[in-house]
């Protein structure tokens, strides 16, 4: 592979992470039956996106855009990290250790946040994904099935999927690091927070309770409600 895979200049636009290594593309292309088919695939077109089948080397939590960048985000702010993540179509895409599709979704009905999670797409053993190209293409081109190569590796080369899809998180080893269902639980719980939160505070605006707080209301009256000017007052700080 490594005399395969041209080597394309890092942008501003595309930063390192947005790039599969050599060895990242290795572990990708274990994932398909025939990962020869996909080097010959990717030598030549490293721009254009691929379709992987899940459940041997990887799982894929497919997630709506907003909540899943949440979720990356929590991951490598208060947790372990991720493993390679992408962006398709505004979805995100996070690999995960296999099994984990079939896991996950039985621990979330257990969750008190569950009701706060959008729905997630879970790609397992006998699911298909569409992956970013190895190397992000600011243009989109015309692109042809190399000969010899199946069909079905290869994605459709419209405009739409080149541009929507890229590496967030690019595969850089050949053995990286997959989070389990644990992991992407608990960040599933993280990340349903705040949207919780959020909604309970809409509801509230929307029942007409104000978010300000009373102070914020009215800055000239006290903090502390003003005793009645007829009730006994006891001195705590006499107490035996």
């Amino acid at each position: 592979m490594s005399d395969r895979l041209p080597d394309l200049a890092r942008t501003p636009a595309h930063p390192a992470t947005s790039y599969v290594t050599l060895a990242g593309a290795d572990w990708l292309a274990s994932a398909g039956p025939h990962p020869d088919d996909l080097h010959a695939q990717w030598a030549l077109h490293p721009d254009a996106p691929s379709v992987l089948p899940c459940g041997t080397a990887f799982d894929v939590i497919n997630a709506p855009a907003l909540f899943g960048r949440r979720m990356v985000d929590r991951l490598w702010s208060a947790g372990p990290g991720s493993g390679p993540v992408a962006a398709h179509r505004g979805r995100i895409l996070l690999f995960a250790a296999p099994g984990t599709a079939q896991r996950l979704p039985a621990l979330l009905v257990w969750e008190e946040w569950a009701a706060a999670v959008p729905p997630l797409l879970c790609h397992g053993t006998g699911d298909a994904v569409t992956i970013p190209p190895l190397h992000p293409h600011p243009a989109p081109a015309a692109r042809t099935r190399p000969r010899g190569a199946p069909q079905s590796i290869i994605a459709p080369a419209d405009d739409d999927t080149v541009a929507g899809s890229r590496w967030l998180v690019a595969p850089d080893v050949r053995r990286p690091w997959l989070p389990g269902p644990d992991v992407l639980l608990w960040a599933c719980v993280r990340a349903a927070r705040p949207a919780a939160r959020e909604a309970a505070a809409a509801a509230g605006e929307a029942a007409g309770q104000p978010r300000v707080s009373a102070l914020a209301q009215a800055p000239g009256k006290p903090i502390f409600v003003l005793p009645d000017q007829d009730a006994n007052v006891f001195p705590v700080s006499r107490r035996r």
